[in-house]
């Protein structure tokens, strides 16, 4: 299922990664977060690596609807009751400065990237308070926001706007970025070692090294297992819709995302967390509400997304870990990784180049821990972890094998083991271990986008148990 982006956009291809190479500093991920900070070195005249499992841009930057935006959900009110008004005027800064900045890149590079203009929308169908209480929380904290039902959505709501902000192609972007920087694609890292890592044909040696792959596959140390969970959601790119200038998420109800780009409108929505989605449908209620609204619509592209959550909501952006201070990590965006990348890439170049970071970014360090925001998630996380492996270790299997549907995966039990079986349309079975590589927890079939999952920490694999995300490092 590829998204538009990849159907939209010519990347360069790069070699693997074979024999040793030298650089000041490594970069282990092709995203948006990687390439940027990569490229912000290379102009601070650095050496640099890009080491990509895939290719470029072929994880979370493909999957994003690409909004650049400070306005992320119901944030700053929680932030500041949650973290106060200092650290709360901290994210909001980062994210507004962030947005300009990349601006200013697109301009000064020339970058044809289809960069637009336009405001950020927060939307309600039921009560409005919530966006009542957002909107106080950021006018305190200077933001350009105001209330309105002037909108461009095809039902009455109430909207918070949040003034210049914008949205792209994140791939066009992506292969501008990519001119001039030394990348290897196909090249999964495998093991880190405190200033050199290494893939199946090759390695690298750097006085720094970037963790910018999405989710640290490094449990120890860091242990970002523990500190975030992972989400999945759902986009259809739709022809025969009305145009939209402006983007918006709703906040209740359906929760959907609506933003345009040229005649296409990217309708998102549909999320849960990763490995809880076992009934499936969720491309299915998307189409229910294009239709609703656009009765003549027709879908032309289809996707789903993942996210890192961070337990207090709030990107982990900085030295890896104490014990590591030539690592360097950037980490839980939510689902806000258009301006939490540019935040990253600066941040993580001054580290990598020697200098202080500015305080003004205190509140993304990732050695923070803020017992009051954190308390719930974690134990929610924990939660899911001890599920997760309790059901691979005492829970039967939940079918026979030989009562699998057609066109549907499922846990079945053979002999005292378990296995993730599909069973595709022909009847072929697809056989795989139900048990993650990474911690050891029970898979989950996801019947929208054919896939195990993992409930605990989000690693992902196709029904023929190749990897497709982390923090998982093999296939299964």
């Amino acid at each position: 299922m590829k998204s538009i982006w990849t159907k939209t956009a010519a990347l360069p291809a790069f070699s693997v990664l074979e024999g040793h190479q030298q650089a000041d500093v490594a970069v282990i991920g092709g995203g948006l977060a990687g390439m940027l900070t990569a490229a912000a070195l290379r102009r601070e005249g650095a050496e640099v690596v890009v080491v990509e499992a895939d290719r470029i841009g072929g994880g979370q930057t493909a999957g994003t609807t690409a909004k650049l935006t400070a306005q992320h959900g119901l944030k700053y009110h929680q932030l500041i009751q949650t973290l106060g008004a200092e650290a709360a005027g901290q994210y909001a800064r980062a994210n507004l400065a962030a947005v300009e900045r990349l601006r200013q890149l697109v301009r000064e590079w020339s970058i044809e990237c289809d960069f637009q203009d336009c405001t950020s929308f927060l939307y309600a169908v039921g009560a409005p308070g919530p966006l009542e209480e957002e909107h106080d929380a950021c006018l305190a904290l200077g933001m350009d926001v105001f209330l309105t039902r002037d909108t461009e959505l095809p039902f009455a709501a109430q909207a918070l706007g949040l003034r210049n902000q914008a949205c792209f192609h994140p791939l066009r972007l992506l292969a501008a970025l990519a001119e001039g920087l030394t990348v290897y694609e196909h090249s999964r890292v495998l093991t880190v070692e405190e200033h050199a890592l290494s893939t199946e044909r090759g390695s690298v040696s750097a006085e720094r090294i970037v963790f910018a792959c999405h989710y640290p596959f490094i449990n120890m140390p860091g242990y970002y297992f523990t500190r975030q969970h992972q989400e999945r959601s759902y986009v259809l790119a739709l022809k025969g819709t009305k145009n939209l200038q402006n983007y918006y998420l709703g906040i209740d109800g359906e929760g959907l995302s609506f933003r345009s780009w040229g005649d296409t409108l990217l309708l998102g929505g549909g999320g849960h967390r990763t490995g809880e989605n076992r009934e499936g449908g969720k491309y299915a209620l998307l189409e229910q509400a294009a239709r609703r609204y656009w009765p003549d619509c027709r879908v032309a592209a289809r996707w789903s997304a993942q996210d890192c959550m961070p337990m207090d909501g709030v990107p982990y952006l900085g030295v890896f870990a104490d014990s590591r201070p030539s690592w360097l990590v950037a980490t839980g965006f939510q689902k806000w990784g258009m301006s939490s990348s540019v935040i990253a890439a600066e941040l993580l170049r001054d580290l990598a180049l020697g200098r202080t970071s500015p305080q003004d970014l205190s509140v993304f360090s990732p050695h923070r821990f803020h017992l009051s925001a954190s308390a719930k998630q974690l134990a929610e996380d924990t939660l899911q972890a001890v599920r997760g492996l309790s059901r691979q270790l005492w829970k039967p299997g939940r079918i026979p094998l030989e009562e699998l549907p057609y066109g549907h995966g499922g846990i079945v039990e053979i002999d005292g083991e378990k296995f993730g079986v599909y069973r595709d349309k022909s009847g072929e079975i697809h056989a795989v271990t139900a048990r993650c590589p990474h911690l050891g927890c029970q898979l989950e079939w996801n019947p929208d986008t054919l896939s195990w999952e993992c409930p605990c920490h989000g690693s992902r694999f196709d029904l023929d148990g190749r990897l497709l995300d982390g923090p998982a490092q093999e296939d299964l």
